[in-house]
């Protein structure tokens, strides 16, 4: 199916070339029809020659309703530019074509209506100089007669010759259907209409509300009057949701494949059109079939960020354009450039955002996002529009779903060996450097990540980074658990009083680190063996009549009751012995 939008300043002939083309009124409305004039976008389709159909989006003309008439305008990739031979150019055939200019429409067709009333050729050469100055550039002419059918034949096969110019359509695209017009069927309920220009729909497909993430199924689809178990783009559709009430999505909502949008209400956009720096700061953003307020900060001489009202599922690429509704002025076409643009918080950061969007065509860049953005989820690309999985557009994840720029990767893990270093010096008594210190340190937003960049010579081991045998004393604590083990090797179950422990250079910190390293066993606050004394106690223990008190275990390792509480203790915790009803223990076997 080929879509076209059907332009016209008020009417003058252009409902009228639409209803001899297809046999069908455009004008849905009872007023419409009575005054003569387009007020609200109409539809209607034909075959054409080749066999293909043509669908048109007939939009009103009159300054009144261009909000209208770009909701029509806004998903359609070709137009059809309707002057009135007898009327000629007018100011809003120009409104229409600027409208059509900011949008980016490459492909179109002039016809000449009302050629049975003047000469058309006057009209056509007005039209035709005015139409090349624009993104359709110059365009095929037909002078017709709506009244009489004169040159109808000659329309149809140059609108015949126009689909075969419009690209084809990707139809593996995630679908963003913008609705232009909602309505309740009895008997089917909440139906839906808009041109579906990427991608492909099927009954029973789950999609989402834009702006809710609300579920809502496709339970019919109708394309140019007729049930369908399927569209793909491009097409005019009916989409019947189940379940769905009518009052929850309306013209300017989207139908999205799930998961596959950004839903943003701040981005930064290249402007073509007014200078950035005479915006007014408030402006209306057509884009599909919305209208959205923004507010409007310049930042460079053709690059602005929009604040929206409401968020929209934009992408990266996404055309659109701005309007001041006040003066019934285009300002101009902007090409969304950024859907998730950084904090303007610092002096001097709007100038600094200037120069790197002056770098930006609009087109997705994966390599150029990584760039920018450091890190950044595979999930979170793909919903701005940034592929991450086809051909050269690929990059393999470094930890989970998160990609990084290789050159920051690499600074990253320089910066591992760094920040780990000078740990160890400022704590020379602690077996590493904790995994979430680190990732504090280098600004990382998942512990993942961190695990991902450590690498030998650095291993991760009990939450802590650190060099493989950090877990070896420092010299000065090493000397005094030597000295203990001299003092204290052939009495195994006498503890070093406090103020030995002192003598040694034993404190606090140092028996922690001497613990961890496994050099010494803690039974309690300044209570601390050799770390063979368990399986040596045990062995004791074992040749003890069973049960065995506390006192004869005492006597039996030849230590204090200081040592002989917590060390008990510890073996009953461990499972190497058993405590009794009357406080005699045993030795598990």
């Amino acid at each position: 199916m080929f879509v076209v939008a059907t332009a016209g300043h008020v009417d003058h002939g252009k409902s009228t070339l639409v209803r001899a083309l297809t046999g069908m009124e455009p004008d849905r409305w009872a007023e419409e029809r009575r005054r003569g004039m387009t007020i609200d976008l109409g539809f209607a389709w034909t075959t054409l020659p080749s066999g293909g159909t043509v669908a048109f989006v007939d939009v009103p003309g009159h300054e009144r309703f261009v909000p209208n008439m770009l909701a029509g305008v806004g998903p359609v990739p070709a137009a059809l530019i309707v002057v009135a031979a007898d009327e000629g150019w007018m100011p809003q055939s120009a409104e229409h074509l600027a409208a059509l200019d900011a949008l980016g429409v490459a492909y179109g067709l002039l016809a000449v209506t009302r050629a049975d009333l003047a000469d058309p050729r006057p009209a056509m050469a007005r039209a035709r100089a005015e139409i090349a100055a624009t993104s359709l550039g110059a365009v095929p002419a037909v002078p017709v007669s709506g009244l009489t059918g004169a040159g109808l034949p000659q329309l149809r096969a140059a609108l015949d010759r126009l689909a075969a110019r419009v690209p084809a359509p990707v139809v593996d695209d995630p679908v963003r259907l913008w609705v232009d017009r909602s309505f309740t069927v009895r008997g089917s309920g909440t139906v839906v209409t808009g041109t579906l220009g990427a991608g492909r729909l099927r009954v029973g497909d789950e999609l989402e509300l834009a702006g809710t993430d609300e579920p809502v199924r496709v339970r019919g689809l109708h394309c140019l009057g007729e049930a369908r178990p399927e569209a793909a783009a491009v097409a005019r559709v009916a989409v019947n949701l189940r379940g769905t009430p009518r009052d929850r999505l309306g013209r300017g909502d989207a139908l999205l494949t799930p998961g596959r949008f950004h839903h943003t209400d701040l981005v930064d956009v290249r402007l073509a059109g007014d200078p950035a720096a005479d915006l007014p700061a408030t402006l209306t953003l057509h884009v599909g079939s919305a209208a959205v307020p923004v507010r409007v900060r310049p930042l460079g001489p053709d690059t602005v960020r929009l604040r929206l009202a409401r968020p929209l599922p934009l992408l990266v690429g996404d055309r659109a354009l701005l309007r001041d509704p006040g003066r019934h002025h285009v300002s101009g076409g902007v090409r969304v450039l950024d859907v998730a643009p950084p904090p303007l918080a610092r002096r001097g950061a709007a100038a600094a955002r200037a120069q790197v969007l002056a770098a930006l065509d609009g087109r997705p860049d994966l390599a150029g996002e990584l760039r920018r953005r450091r890190l950044i989820r595979a999930g979170a690309l793909i919903r701005m529009g940034v592929p991450v999985h086809d051909g050269p557009a690929y990059a393999e994840p470094v930890a989970g779903d998160w990609l990084a720029d290789p050159a920051h990767w690499r600074r990253l893990r320089d910066q591992v060996t760094e920040e780990v270093a000078r740990h160890a010096r400022e704590h020379p008594l602690e077996p590493g450097m904790p995994v979430d210190a680190l990732r504090q340190r280098l600004a990382l937003p998942d512990r993942v990540l961190v695990e991902a960049l450590v690498r030998p010579p650095l291993r991760i081991h009990a939450g802590r980074v650190g060099a493989a045998g950090a877990d070896a004393l420092p010299e000065a604590v090493a000397r005094a658990v030597q000295r203990v083990r001299v003092e204290y090797g052939d009495r195994p179950f006498r503890a070093p009083e406090a103020d030995r422990l002192v003598d040694l250079g034993l404190g606090p910190r140092e028996i922690g680190a001497a613990v961890r390293a496994g050099a010494l066993l803690r039974l309690a606050d300044n209570v601390v063996l050799l770390p063979d004394a368990l399986d040596d106690a045990v062995r004791v223990l074992a040749g003890l009549p069973q049960p065995f008190t506390l006192s004869a275990a005492r006597q039996a390792l030849d230590t204090t009751r200081r040592v002989a509480v917590p060390l008990l203790e510890l073996l009953d915790r461990r499972g190497a012995t058993r405590r009794l009803p009357d406080d005699a223990r045993i030795v598990v076997s």
